[in-house]
């Protein structure tokens, strides 16, 4: 067999074992409380509890004027001494109806931590109590303590929360009492949601509070926009009280102007004369592009867009595109970059079909009546599923908000995309593919690479299951009038100048972007930096009234590329689920030698902390479509599609940790084995959608973003199957507390520390080849989220999907791994 003769990868069934997995309850952890002299502390903190009980009678007594009973109570916020947030949870005493609305500054342990919590009407005695056993030192009939000690000594101060209270941005809280601005209104739902969206509508009409139509939906949040006064929103407690965060909107992104082409009638004929298109009717896949719409009058587009599947989220804006972007999306992503097509006369055939659905109307800012973007992506989706239940398809966006405020934070936007993704009833996972947000001045341009390492990835893209795309570039020859002083910023293979990262993240949040493709570079000479079209990328422009074709750079054009790519794997793997195609991207990509000569100082020898940044900057790297689709005899991959229950609740025991699967490889020994001493490498990446429920009250507290998280280790070359198992659980302990145990990590490249953040997980493996053949069993197991620790929400029994990619890859040597693996598999599955 030669070592290049192309081979569908191997799906492998069969060769998992499901187990019951035990792990010891979560306490309250190790964190080092201060100890505060109890009768001072305690006492102060009771006559500011008094203080909040006097305010709270006086609003008692003006909602019932107003006739608002539906909430009656009081909002309080608590102030912590700093690095204190785990007390918080303690919070909440949900049965008595005290619930914690949002906790805020909780990333930063040099200042104090503050949580708003809503307290119903009679229970503020609960806090009364707390306070009096924490004084009189209470112990139980046995003589241990009960006297709230732990929870006490957090907390710095009691007072009644204002409407600052409630401000989880970024952005500093706004100034001016009496102009109106648009508001993101995150109101607290935890059962009825369409009833608490009218509750809360009513009692805005009653204060003159106009309510945009169409609002977000998530298991304890619902997401609207108003717009009001500071003034106006003070006024009135009942409305206040069902508010748990406060959010400046997010504007869109200004999308750059396209470069002016020559006559261009000749080149449109030459290639759409070599084209094969797929007729409408066919069952293949479809990128769906969330834009400005698409012209479908172009000769390259029209055969592969029925006017039929063109949509627009507002009827009155029509389905044509205006501003011109939708329209050069929909050439990258049905051809690629047209540059080489140009170069050649090969016959091109496209196998897959476009969609479009007109999400935005021209770029810009929203203005004076925004649009509640996560909402309209909401109804962008439903638009094709409707008309097309059954159709594969992959969701493409390149529209971003213009700031990168968020730092990795969920937002309402990029929450309804991980909702989505999942799919909450888990009937319809989808793929959706996402730009990570550019880099739009010149003069930041002009600083590269550090202005990349500032300028954080744009909302909605710190969407955990959403495929995130940033750009790289190998396009390094500046032509054109008057270029000969103009130098590429961007070395060949290097991070694109328009790309941003999530270096500027805290480090719990995803690692992103995902990947990284062709967006394009910037030229530079002695004043600054410019675009140019001969370091961008061709594609269909939208006026065919003043030519055909123009140029695309930045995120955008990567994220078409990208799409057309995922759409590429769905043609030759069509059964695959969204979370394997999103696996086998990632898996194929590769950081180019640009790359790790910028970001890596010692090569592979560098520090796991170094492979994290370099992630963070590049993601996975570049993918590439041949490896995504297959293997060869010296490079096998092999895909598993497999579902496991991560928490269960026994009869009067609270949730806990379910099951884990062992994937007991097929794996090739014997060849491994014979090759000794020889590297190898081995590549794991671990797909899964989580559900979201977003709010702003701790990422590692039971109110945490995520609904369970998935991690995956694997056997040590010394280790039994009995050993491996134990050493799982004991990963599994430390997860579940928290912990940031080190762990041996000896071959991997950034190990277990690092790998383990977001929905997307993948690590590489560096070692000798007789090491390698004796590590062929894998452990998928799971770790905590709300759907475990939020045990009202009653989510504890789902099922959740994953796919696990393998591959094993000796590229020095010429040696057939791919048939001993074949051989080992019952019944080949190739897709």
């Amino acid at each position: 067999m030669a070592n290049n003769e192309k081979h569908h990868h191997i799906f492998l069934e069969g060769f998992t074992e499901s187990e019951a997995f035990r792990s010891p309850r979560r306490g309250w952890g190790s964190q080092k409380v201060p100890q505060q002299d109890r009768r001072q502390h305690g006492e102060r903190l009771r006559s500011q509890l008094m203080e909040v009980r006097e305010i709270a009678f006086f609003a008692r007594e003006e909602q019932r004027r107003a006739e608002a009973d539906d909430l009656l109570g009081i909002l309080v916020e608590f102030e912590s001494f700093p690095d204190i947030e785990l007390a918080f949870e303690k919070l909440a005493r949900e049965r008595s109806g005290i619930e914690l609305r949002n906790v805020r500054n909780h990333d930063n342990p040099d200042n104090p931590t503050f949580a708003t919590v809503f307290v119903p009407d009679g229970k503020l005695e609960h806090f009364e109590r707390l306070i009096i056993d924490y004084l009189e030192e209470k112990k139980d009939s046995i003589g241990r303590p009960r006297d709230n000690q732990r929870l006490i000594d957090t907390i710095q101060q009691i007072r009644a929360a204002t409407l600052q209270s409630l401000w989880t941005d970024e952005e500093e809280f706004p100034t001016e009492e009496n102009r109106q601005i648009w508001w993101e209104t995150w109101i607290s739902a935890q059962r009825n949601d369409r009833k608490a969206v009218q509750t809360f509508r009513n009692l805005a009409e009653v204060q003159g509070i106009f309510v945009q139509r169409g609002y977000l939906i998530f298991p304890e949040r619902v997401v609207l926009l108003l717009r009001a006064s500071i003034e106006q929103m003070k006024q009135s407690i009942s409305i206040l009280n069902h508010i748990a965060e406060l959010r400046h909107p997010r504007e869109t992104a200004e999308f750059f102007d396209s470069l002016p082409f020559p006559e261009q009638e000749r080149l449109l004929s030459d290639i759409f004369n070599n084209t094969q298109f797929m007729s409408d009717g066919s069952n293949v896949p479809h990128v769906c592009l969330l834009d400005t719409g698409v012209n479908r009058g172009h000769k390259l587009i029209e055969p592969a867009l029925e006017s039929h599947d063109m949509y627009t989220v507002e009827p009155a804006w029509g389905t044509e595109d205006s501003e011109g972007h939708g329209t050069q999306m929909a050439g990258l992503s049905l051809f690629g970059d047209m540059t080489a097509l140009l170069a050649s006369n090969n016959t091109v055939e496209i196998k897959h079909r476009l969609e479009s659905v007109k999400l935005l109307q021209k770029g810009g800012a929203t203005g004076m009546n925004p649009q509640h973007h996560g909402y309209l992506t909401l109804q962008a989706v439903a638009l094709p599923e409707i008309n097309f239940p059954e159709r594969a398809r992959i969701f493409g966006m390149a529209i971003t908000a213009r700031d990168n405020r968020d730092r990795g934070q969920p937002s309402a936007w990029s929450s309804a995309l991980d909702q989505l993704a999942s799919d909450a009833d888990g009937q319809n996972p989808r793929l959706l593919i996402v730009a990570a947000g550019n880099i739009e001045s010149l003069s930041a341009i002009a600083k590269y690479p550090y202005s990349n390492d500032s300028d954080g990835i744009h909302d909605p893209a710190q969407a955990w299951n959403a495929l995130t795309v940033g750009a790289c570039t190998d396009l390094v020859s500046v032509d054109g009038k008057d270029s000969e002083n103009y130098k590429p910023i961007a070395d060949k293979g290097g991070l694109s100048p328009f790309s941003t990262t999530s270096l500027v993240w805290q480090e719990h949040w995803p690692l992103k972007p995902d990947v990284v493709l062709e967006g394009g570079n910037a030229a530079k000479d002695s004043l600054g930096a410019v675009s140019m079209p001969s370091l961008s990328l061709l594609t269909t422009y939208h006026n065919l009234a003043d030519r055909y074709f123009t140029t695309s750079n930045a995120t955008s054009a990567a994220t078409a590329l990208a799409s057309r790519m995922a759409a590429q794997i769905m043609v030759e793997y069509p059964q695959l689920w969204p979370e394997t195609v999103r696996g086998l991207i990632v898996h194929s990509a590769e950081w180019t030698d640009s790359m790790k000569q910028s970001y890596l100082p010692r090569g592979y020898q560098s520090p796991k902390k170094d492979f994290v940044s370099l992630i963070r900057r590049c993601g996975f790297g570049k993918p590439d479509l041949e490896r995504a689709i297959w293997s060869v005899a010296n490079s096998l991959t092999m895909v598993v599609e497999d579902n496991l229950n991560p928490f269960k609740r026994d009869l009067g025991k609270p949730v806990a940790l379910n099951e884990m699967n062992l994937h007991r490889l097929p794996w090739p020994i014997e060849v491994l084995q014979d090759l000794s001493e020889t590297e190898v490498e081995m590549r794991v990446t671990l797909s899964y959608f989580i559900e979201p429920n977003p709010s702003t009250r701790g990422v590692r507290s039971r109110y945490q973003y995520e609904s369970h998280g998935l991690r995956f280790d694997m056997k040590r070359s010394a280790e039994t199957v009995d050993e491996f198992r134990r050493r799982v659980n004991q990963i599994a302990r430390e997860e579940t507390s928290d912990s940031s145990v080190s762990r041996e990590d000896h071959g991997w490249l950034i190990g277990t520390n690092g790998r383990h953040k977001g929905s997307l997980h993948g690590d590489i493996w560096l070692g000798n080849a007789a090491d390698l053949a004796e590590k062929g069993c894998i452990a998928v197991y799971p770790a905590t989220g709300w759907w475990k620790t939020r045990q009202a929400l009653e989510k504890y029994d789902r099922t959740t999907r994953y796919s696990l990619v393998v591959s094993i890859k000796a590229p020095e040597v010429d040696v057939d791994l791919y048939t001993e693996v074949v051989n080992k598999v019952p019944v080949a599955i190739e897709q």
